[in-house]
């Protein structure tokens, strides 16, 4: 302690009474006190007479200073003995400037200062708090982000599960649907393999009976070959017989020559000539069953399946759109919706967001058995206002039901012959060959396919009509 006092004596004897500093180049006046050279100067500044100090006031007529290099020396040996007691002191970070223990925080600057530096030009102005209460204050900024952060990475953390629980689910259904895939394609080839095993097996019996009277027909060629090439070697024998000898028993042989012509063996029977002709149009039939296949099932593959929403500034006002905009029911009261130009005004219609100007399409919405619906697309250009008629000449392309009776959406409507109630109706639009198709979405079975269209560019969008009791789903 006394040792501190002792430097501390040292330090303000070290120090320039003007920028209260360490001296830096101290020189002596005419009234033998101390200053900074730049100190003094800058003080005295033009003055030409009556030069004052600073700190007793006592003038002279010139100026005159003389260089202090004994206190030099000394300013430094108290900066050294000062950073020295300091840091042994208190263990604490030192001035390098002033040796002195850093134990203010200047806000301004952002950085530790001594006491010295506080008083200096350079901090002076600046707003200065002691390091613990500095740290306090900003510790408690650290603990408000802290917190702030731990919340976040909390609220990623949390996204981080949700992410993975999905990227699991998605890629479970991925796996169920490579199962799906595999069984289907396993399923199709055991079943082509069996086709071709049944049809080959046909083919090598027909074959085998084919060979078989081959087989007969060559041994009774080979025998009446046989029994002629006898008779023609005992004919020639017999012509070479004299006249007497001859005569004797010619009749016999001759005989043997007359006993009937040859049959002919059939080549093939009739039955065996009918089952291989029978083989051509199966095997037609195959070909052209495997044609289509190839030509079908790239094009069915590639067919997008749209995600398809309610576009809700086009719906009557008596429509209401679920929350999710998938479903539309018709409401009681007519609702207080702007009047803008896409809504329709006079039919209960809603068209979906999305709109294909291209590709192949489906999607899949869920139906009831009584009110009156109707599902299908609709040109952009489709009237909006006021009554019309629902059929392709206007814009759109749907099948419904009215009345217990299901419909093709034509002028006049066209009956369908239904002999189950469906309950989801796949909509098919190939947009490219101007194809709009419908199906039972459970069965695969065809409902009805509208003579091709041209659409001309414009865009095709998911159309629905729904009356009272009634109400429209679409299918995730």
């Amino acid at each position: 302690m006394a040792a501190h006092s002792s430097v501390r004596s040292l330090q303000d004897e070290a120090t320039c009474s003007i920028c209260l500093e360490y001296f830096t180049d101290p020189v002596s006046i005419h009234c033998g006190h101390n200053f900074c050279r730049a100190c003094i100067s800058q003080c005295w500044g033009e003055s030409e007479s009556n030069f004052s100090c600073p700190q007793c006031r006592e003038t002279a007529r010139q100026k005159l200073f003389r260089p202090n290099r004994e206190l030099g020396k000394v300013v430094e040996i108290t900066r050294q003995l000062s950073f020295q007691v300091t840091v042994t002191a208190g263990g604490e970070q030192g001035c390098e400037t002033h040796r002195e223990a850093l134990k203010l925080f200047c806000d301004t600057d952002h950085q530790l200062i001594c006491v010295i530096c506080r008083e200096s030009q350079a901090h002076r102005a600046h707003r200065v708090f002691p390091v613990q209460e500095a740290a306090q204050q900003y510790k408690k900024q650290f603990q408000t982000q802290l917190q702030t952060l731990k919340e976040e990475r909390e609220k990623l953390l949390g996204l981080k599960v949700s992410a993975e629980g999905r990227s699991r689910e998605y890629l479970e259904k991925t796996d169920a649907q490579r199962q799906k895939i595999m069984s289907e394609f396993e399923q199709l080839h055991q079943f082509l393999e069996e086709q071709e095993r049944l049809l080959l097996a046909r083919l090598a019996e027909l074959e085998k009976g084919m060979t078989k009277m081959r087989d007969e027909n060559v041994t009774k060629l080979c025998e009446e070959i046989s029994r002629l090439s006898k008779l023609i070697r005992e004919m020639e024998e017999k012509c070479r017989q004299p006249a007497s000898e001859f005569l004797q028993d010619f009749r016999n042989t001759l005989s043997r020559c007359e006993k009937g012509q040859f049959q002919q063996p059939v080549e093939i029977s009739p039955e065996l000539e009918k089952r291989l002709s029978d083989f051509c149009p199966k095997i037609y039939v195959l070909k052209e069953t495997l044609k289509k296949l190839k030509d079908t099932l790239p094009s069915e593959l590639e067919r997008e399946w749209a995600n398809v929403t309610l576009d809700p500034d086009t719906a009557h006002p008596e429509l209401v759109l679920f929350e999710d905009r998938k479903g539309v029911r018709r409401g009681h009261t007519r609702q207080h919706l702007p009047y803008n130009p896409e809504r329709f005004d006079a039919e209960l219609c809603v068209l979906g967001c999305v709109g294909f100007t291209s590709g192949r399409h489906c999607w899949e919405v869920e139906v009831g058995d009584e009110g009156g619906w109707a599902v299908g697309v609709a040109r952009e250009s489709v009237r909006r206002k006021g009554e019309f008629i629902f059929q392709p000449e206007k814009g759109i392309w749907a099948v419904g039901l009215w009345r217990t009776r299901y419909l093709v959406l034509t002028s006049p409507a066209t009956p369908l012959s239904l002999s189950w109630l469906p309950r989801r109706i796949r909509v098919f639009l190939d947009y490219t060959q101007g194809q709009v198709a419908f199906f039972d979405a459970d069965s695969e079975a065809p409902i009805f396919t509208f003579p091709p269209a041209s659409f001309m560019g414009e865009r095709v969008r998911p159309w629905l009509w729904v009356e009272m009791g009634s109400q429209l789903r679409l299918c995730p």
